[in-house]
């Protein structure tokens, strides 16, 4: 699965259709944008299967097109392989942060760092909240954070 020189991201969020396709699609267009997209590969995924095979949800499709970002993501859970095959896991939250610790700790070969993506946030806003309860403010509040921390994290992996 690894890009030809090794690097491989991976966005997870609790059901992978708000915070982790908004990450991942801005870290696409990021490195898309810097002409580095052939030397990642980037994907999304969650800690439940609650949401398997459905879209993003319609306000975070809405405020992606909002900023001229398109995406055709499916949600999947994330798998053991997952923690084998991908050099980062970044994470959105505590709670997905220990759930992936603890499927990591299951898995012989793990090679993946597993982190917070709101450690690269240069406003050191390290919680990235999950907006699903909330209203378009919030997914822009998302995706506004996905930014700052998708720009940091490629500079320092590029």
């Amino acid at each position: 699965m690894a890009a030809s020189n090794g690097k491989a991201v991976l966005f997870v969020c609790l059901g992978n259709i708000c915070r982790s396709p908004i990450a991942e699609a801005v870290f696409r267009k990021l490195a898309t944008d810097n002409s580095v997209v052939d030397h990642w590969v980037i994907d999304s995924g969650a800690v439940s299967d609650w949401n398997v095979g459905c879209s993003p949800d319609a306000r975070a499709l809405a405020c992606l097109r909002n900023h001229g970002i398109e995406t055709d993501h499916r949600a999947r859970q994330v798998t053991k392989d997952d923690f084998a095959t991908f050099d980062h896991i970044l994470c959105m939250d505590e709670s997905n942060l220990r759930d992936l610790k603890k499927k990591a700790s299951q898995v012989k070969n793990c090679k993946a760092k597993i982190e917070l993506l709101g450690i690269y946030d240069p406003q050191k806003q390290l919680i990235i909240q999950d907006p699903y309860y909330g209203n378009e403010e919030d997914f822009e509040t998302v995706y506004e954070q996905c930014v700052r921390c998708c720009k940091a994290f490629l500079e320092n992996y590029s």
